[in-house]
């Protein structure tokens, strides 16, 4: 059967356009607050206007001269009206209930939307005491947006009120979500854009609402933007028709009300009716959990608000369809310092809005405008849940000692390492039950930290099925959060930080690349919040890191990828930190001080499987201070110079280090070697580059300035040699990590094809020290016979040789 093509279906005019249509009917607003809402509105469309394309004549005193308008156009415009529309109605709700509520903008580049109103609001002038309240403040706040020295397109660390920055593509309903949590009183407004809903983070966050318990945790308001374009395509939710648009967001889980039109008046009687209705479903939902005790998930409202893209604009410029289109996406005139024709047009656009009704001649805004912004902590841009720190409490923590394993001797006794960290963070939850949760993408049980079970189950809201008791840990009243979303769960948790309390994220390794994008962000996040005085520190974002490279054996290749640490290392030196501990204790220690600290990404790689433990706890708290050091038990160079340095870095690598060491101890007793572990990973940098750096001087003194140095790295070598080129003994270091050699291996076969095995390394040193290059030809020989048999005799039987499989440290 041939199957006929459809043919597009071609409308005659968008459905952005006209009256307004909506779901709930009614005129909520009187005469008066109509038109002082629109008003309002038409204060922040000047305002975005103007931070686009002004950085003189603010109050348009003048006409209008080409000097008057920067040199370079970067704004956006497209989404702007449509976001400031939004605020504004957001602040009539807070006017009218007194509600608690924050702002996050997810359409990219929308900044002038929100900006416009955090300054009419005066939360902006209360930050930035340069950008007043007048004309020269108006001034200022053109001339600083987009502009050298001042604030970027989105909504940046720099814009008060700000907990997303937009263009982040996909997270504003994970992020408003996280910052929900254990809020109860909260309303996060939450808008998408719609090109940002074709994003994959964002499909999976509409989820979100089977997370939300109606009765400890605030509400999240999705407000789907459907201005119909992205930067010049159609946006897919926009074509769609209605009805289809309707059951997805239906299908989701949400009640979706729609808004739609371009006609002010009455968009903003639909719009209020819309909110109104939003806020009364919001509350119904949380008071019938909270009096019944009965928590089911609610069916959340949703809005839909379709309005032309650029709103507001001129509808054609030189014959070409603007307004309602995607040429109006960025600066609809573009090249009006030039074109005389296209200078009087923007003119004639700030006029539009009748700027001389919104501002007095010294650019104070209207008295009678001013209660449309809600007062103190109720303005968006002064809630302190947008500045987490300002409401952050340090944890509660136990005493991390005594979750210690016992170690009598180096190397002798096997430990999950990540077990007892798992009890540790159950404590810690005990401790916190509303300012920390654990989350992960179905893995908390495969990663070894059921543990923290104990006192909290996985949230669950949906059906139970008679097994999910035997084993499901699952719980209305659960606050582990598991989704199998790494996006979902990590925008969760940024929430939860941002908004000033504490967390922890554990990953497959190899999927922890799935938000390597978001940890850009977020590190971006911070290191701009740093040099910002009135941004209050938050708790640091912790990712544990397991099932690592080194134990994906079972697998295969596509889960053997240790390349997230690349990624870290790419970010500022004042936000990121990598930890590999190589044992349980040192894995407290790292976990302890990382959970305590502030404003950093904190990155812990550590395996969940059975590994040698190496240090007692008061061993392991001096190593992890220090960051590296030397492990006087596998070193026999003590009082002389090392004929080689042995290091380890990760456990896996470590343990084969180890074991190299202990067979050239064995060959060739006089061999002095000096073995060195690093936790830290940034101690191999120079402290000029990053704050956890070694000293030239101390690098030398461990690493010597000229012995041949065999590094054991857990992830891809090239790193090493990245992090340490400027250092003296740069040209005698050799470093083995993963190349890309993997399968259905053996562990220690997956070690040998990568030649991080204790046989490649112990060749490595005869290869490298110039007294065994003759001499330890033999040794060589023999090692290279029992890498052979390794590999033969796994092949033959499916796993390792016992005699490796369960070496001890013998010393």
């Amino acid at each position: 059967m041939v199957m006929q093509a459809v043919s597009p279906v071609v409308i005659t005019k968008s459905p952005a356009y006209g009256k307004a249509r909506s779901t709930v009917g009614g005129a909520p607003l009187s005469a008066d607050e109509a038109k002082k809402i629109h008003a309002y509105w038409r204060a922040c469309n000047y305002l975005a206007l103007g931070m686009i394309y002004l950085q003189d004549n603010p109050l348009l005193k003048m006409p209008l001269k080409p000097e008057h308008i920067k040199n370079r156009l970067l704004g956006h415009w497209g989404s702007s009206p449509g976001l400031s529309f939004i605020y504004t109605h957001c602040n009539r709700i807070i006017n009218k209930h007194d509600a608690d509520m924050i702002f996050m903008a997810g359409p990219g580049h929308g900044a002038p939307g929100v900006l416009a109103p955090v300054y009419l609001e005066g939360a902006y002038t209360e930050i930035y005491h340069d950008v007043t309240q007048d004309e020269e403040g108006m001034k200022t706040l053109f001339r600083m947006f987009s502009f050298p020295g001042g604030v970027g397109s989105h909504c940046t660390p720099e814009a008060p009120g700000s907990i997303h920055e937009g263009g982040e593509l996909g997270y504003v309903l994970s992020h408003a979500a996280g910052a929900a949590f254990d809020n109860k009183d909260l309303i996060v407004a939450a808008v998408v854009g719609d090109g940002e809903a074709e994003t994959g983070p964002l499909a999976t966050s509409w989820h979100i609402n089977k997370f939300l318990n109606p009765a400890r945790d605030g509400a999240v308001l999705p407000i789907l933007h459907l201005n119909g374009y992205k930067i010049n395509n159609p946006t897919i939710l926009s074509r769609i028709p209605k009805e289809e648009l309707e059951a997805l967001i239906t299908g989701y889980g949400w009640t979706p009300y729609f808004v739609e039109g371009s006609d002010p008046e009455s968009m903003h009687q639909a719009m209020a009716a819309t909110m109104d209705k939003a806020y009364q479903d919001i509350r119904n939902c949380q008071k019938a959990a909270r009096e019944s005790g009965q928590v089911e998930r609610p069916r959340w409202p949703a809005i839909i608000l379709r309005t032309p893209k650029g709103w507001t604009c001129p509808q054609e410029i030189d014959g070409h369809r603007v307004e309602g289109f995607w040429r109006s996406h960025q600066v609809p005139l573009s090249g009006v310092k030039k074109n005389s024709r296209h200078l009087a047009l923007l003119e004639e656009w700030l006029k539009s809005y009748k700027p001389e009704e919104l501002f007095d001649d010294e650019g104070r805004f209207s008295p009678a405008l001013k209660p449309l912004s809600p007062r103190g902590e109720r303005r968006m841009g002064a809630n302190p849940h947008a500045n987490g720190g300002l409401l952050k409490r340090d944890l509660k923590m136990p005493d991390f000692k005594k979750y210690a394993v016992p170690v009598e001797s180096p190397g002798k006794s096997l430990v999950e390492n990540t077990r007892p960290l798992g009890v540790f963070l159950r404590d810690i939850m005990k401790l916190n039950m509303t300012s920390f949760r654990v989350f992960g993408p179905d893995e908390n049980t495969s990663n070894k930290l059921d543990a923290i079970y104990d006192v909290s189950k996985k949230f669950w809201i949906e059906e139970y099925l008679p097994e999910d008791q035997d084993g499901g840990e699952l719980s209305k009243d659960g606050r582990v959060i598991e989704m199998l979303s790494e996006h979902t769960m990590e925008g969760m948790l940024e929430g939860y930080l941002l908004s000033g309390r504490h967390g922890f994220l554990s990953s497959y390794e190899a999927f922890i690349h799935v938000v390597d994008s978001m940890f850009n962000q977020h590190a971006k996040w911070l290191d701009i919040a740093n040099h910002l005085g009135w941004r209050q520190k938050i708790a640091s974002l912790n990712i544990l890191v397991t099932s690592t490279v080194w134990r994906q054996d079972h697998n295969g290749f596509t889960h053997q990828d240790p390349g997230f640490l690349d990624v870290v290392v790419n970010k500022s030196a004042s936000v990121t930190r990598i930890y590999l501990p190589p044992d349980v204790n040192s894995l407290l220690s790292v976990a302890n001080h990382c959970l305590k600290s502030e404003n950093y990404v904190n990155v812990i790689v550590v395996d969940k499987q059975l590994h040698h433990q190496y240090m007692d706890m008061d061993f392991a708290i001096k190593h992890c201070t220090k960051g590296a050091g030397i492990w006087d038990f596998a070193s026999n160079d003590q009082g002389e110079e090392p004929d080689v340095v042995m290091v380890g870095i990760g456990d896996i690598p470590t343990m084969e280090a180890l074991a190299a060491t202990a067979m050239l101890r064995a060959e060739f007793p006089h061999l002095k070697i000096r073995f060195i572990n690093v936790v830290d990973l940034f101690k191999m940098q120079p402290a000029s580059e990053h704050p956890h750096g070694l000293s030239d001087h101390d690098f030398d003194s461990l690493f010597t300035k000229n012995k041949p140095c065999i590094i054991n790295f857990h992830g891809y070598p090239w790193l090493i040699h990245r992090l340490s080129y400027r250092r003296t003994n740069h040209d005698n270091m050799h470093v083995r990590g993963y190349k890309e050699k993997g399968n259905i291996n053996t562990p220690l076969e997956l070690a040998i094809n990568n030649q991080i095995d204790r046989f490649s390394l112990a060749m490595d040193v005869i290869d490298k020290v110039p007294m065994l290059q003759v001499a330890g030809a033999h040794a060589k020989e023999k090692f290279r016979n029992q890498q052979i048999d390794c590999l033969s005799y796994a092949h033959e039987h499916g796993i390792d040789k016992p005699e490796f499989s369960n070496w001890e440290w013998p010393l």
